[in-house]
């Protein structure tokens, strides 16, 4: 699958930084490749932003910081997972 722009979404924007929420099916090393984020996310990620990505047919949970864009190009970090645990 590839980006679609319909499920990036604000949570938050403050001070030139904005915390952003992304759901996908795409595994994060789909994701964490670069230029994945193109069309109208290249006007709208800024270097050192934060996107939430959420893989829903996994499911699981990484942060990615937006490393670079020069106008045409996104590129995301690896992505941090989220570790995600239930104890009972």
């Amino acid at each position: 699958m590839a980006y679609s722009s319909g499920n990036l979404s604000v949570i938050a924007d403050a001070n030139g930084f904005t915390l952003w929420h992304y759901v996908t099916t795409d595994a994060i090393a789909v994701i964490n490749t670069e230029a994945y984020f193109t069309g109208e996310a290249v006007n709208m990620l800024k270097v050192n932003d934060l996107i939430l990505v959420v893989d829903s047919s996994t499911p699981t949970m990484n942060w990615c910081i937006v490393l670079s864009n020069d106008g045409t190009t996104v590129d995301v970090s690896d992505g941090t997972a989220i570790a995600q645990t239930d104890g009972d």
